[in-house]
């Protein structure tokens, strides 16, 4: 019986092993199309076309040992992730001692989205006997061969990049997936193609994602002239796909929105709408005069900083009008303590006797809120004290990533008929932040200050401040009824 078992997977391992130079064939091959496990015939027609690319590498002698790099850009819901799962199935199976890195945009991403998918596909095929199958790993169950023979899924970081630095397997296959590609950062993309450069060794490079940013090394491999073979696809081309929802999405956001071409189309943000705010809209609204907006209710908000180069800042806004709450420089601090920024605030609130009064909480603004509070402004009446904190969640977060993104967000939608301050700093602040699309909920995501500041950008004070007034709703007074009259000689008031 040991001897025929052993016939039996020898029989299997010279079937599987036929397919070295073909994914198509050993995809087809290993998994259980068409079963209760997998419903589907086959692999969907894009999915093939890329197996089928890889194939036309390798079997052609001049390109077999040149690296292929394949970049696919697409909208949301194709099948990406199990397409990955099959190219490391094929290349695992069919290779001794095959090196696969696998890495995505996020580490929320690789291990939640990423790593299971691929986890379910290597337990569906005829061969899954052969793995141990973990959360950071795939490794051939020989012991011998452990070291050599896996695939590794690894969280990238700028400052550890040395995984992606150490890609040499001599004479045998290297393959690299990144998933959610547009949000990898470029110096792992610099180091990785750096490293690719074994003699006579298959080496495949593959980079999936949704198109959020048209900025980047993502960018320029489906855009550039290079060695990328590139290719778009939009989620309503490809079989599976809900296309009566994705039609109405596509009607509802605006076939060429931004939104509809990340999310359906698998295009880019157009040219130059990486920008936020732009500056347009900000130059309207710095020349832009309101009048009668007097009865709307004041709001404060509070942008403290937290370095040295950084201004604290008390904005005002009342309405359509907003302002520096004071003007310059009564309302814009350099290297302030909180201490000190805490009487600044308590001035302008006893000055402009606000409803509300918003305090950016990150970092040490808590420290200001807290010399408020101590000083019975938490609890003063007619007048709410709020500790804004960015990273929260979005109230829609089908639509921004946090509370920072959707004010923002709120600041550019009212600026449509806004009044600012006629301040050049006010316009680069407005206008200084990029945004893009989350690489999982596909939400528009501001640009953070850190990131800003890594581009030489400074942090938009003035910006933030502004946003903040939009973290409240604060209805409009009631107008007091006029006074009833009094008639001379009557009984009493007019009713």
């Amino acid at each position: 019986m040991k001897g025929a078992l052993a016939g039996e997977e020898l029989e299997l391992a010279m079937d599987i092993g036929s397919f070295s130079l073909d994914p198509v064939g050993l995809a087809n091959y290993v998994f259980p199309w068409g079963s209760d496990k997998l419903k589907t015939p086959g692999p969907r027609s894009w999915q093939a076309d890329i197996l089928r690319q890889i194939k036309e590498h390798l079997e052609n002698s001049d390109t077999r040992f040149q690296p292929l790099q394949i970049a696919v850009a697409s909208g949301h819901g194709i099948g990406k992730s199990a397409l990955i799962a099959m190219i490391m199935e094929w290349a695992q199976s069919t290779c001794e001692d095959c090196k696969i890195i696998a890495t995505a945009g996020t580490g929320t991403q690789l291990s939640t989205k990423t790593v299971p998918e691929v986890q379910k596909w290597f337990r569906l095929a005829i061969n899954s006997h052969w793995w141990d199958i973990n959360a950071t790993s795939i490794r051939v169950k020989d012991p011998n061969h452990q070291a050599m023979w896996r695939t590794d899924f690894v969280t990238w970081s700028k400052e550890k990049s040395e995984a992606f630095a150490g890609l040499h397997n001599q004479g045998k296959r290297i393959v690299v997936i990144f998933d959610e590609a547009s949000a990898i950062d470029d110096l792992i993309w610099t180091v990785t193609e750096g490293a690719l450069t074994d003699e006579d060794t298959e080496i495949i490079w593959i980079a999936f994602g949704n198109p959020t940013r048209n900025t980047g090394e993502f960018y320029k491999a489906i855009t550039g002239a290079n060695r990328w073979i590139k290719k778009q696809i939009d989620s309503r081309t490809v079989e599976g796909t809900n296309k009566a929802l994705l039609d109405a999405q596509a009607k509802e956001w605006g076939e060429d929105s931004d939104r509809c071409r990340v999310r359906i189309r698998g295009e880019f943000p157009r040219g130059g709408s990486t920008q936020f705010i732009s500056g347009d809209l900000v130059a309207a609204a710095r020349k832009r005069v309101i009048e009668g907006y007097e009865a709307n209710p004041v709001i404060l908000a509070v942008d403290v900083a937290r370095f040295g180069d950084n201004r604290s800042v008390i904005f005002r806004r009342q309405g359509r009008v907003a302002e520096i709450a004071g003007g310059k420089p009564q309302g814009v601090f350099y290297g302030m303590d909180t201490q000190k920024l805490g009487a600044r605030v308590q001035e302008a609130i006893d000055r402009e006797n606000p409803d509300a009064v918003v305090i950016d909480g990150d970092g040490i603004g808590g420290a200001v809120v807290d010399y408020l509070t101590a000083r019975g402004y938490g609890s003063r009446a007619g007048m709410a004290l709020v500790e804004f904190h960015g990273g929260q969640a979005a109230h829609d977060p089908n639509k921004y990533f946090n509370r920072r993104t959707e004010i923002w967000g709120e600041t550019k939608d009212w600026l449509e008929g806004g009044q600012i301050p006629d301040d050049p700093e006010m316009d680069t602040d407005l206008t200084g932040p990029d945004y893009g699309y989350h690489p999982t909920r596909n939400c528009i995501v501001l640009e953070s200050k850190d990131e800003m500041r890594s581009r030489g950008v400074d942090s938009p004070d003035l910006g933030d401040a502004l946003a903040m007034t939009f973290a409240v709703k604060i209805a409009p007074k009631t107008p007091s009824p006029p006074p009833l009259p009094y008639i001379a000689g009557s009984d009493g008031w007019m009713s």
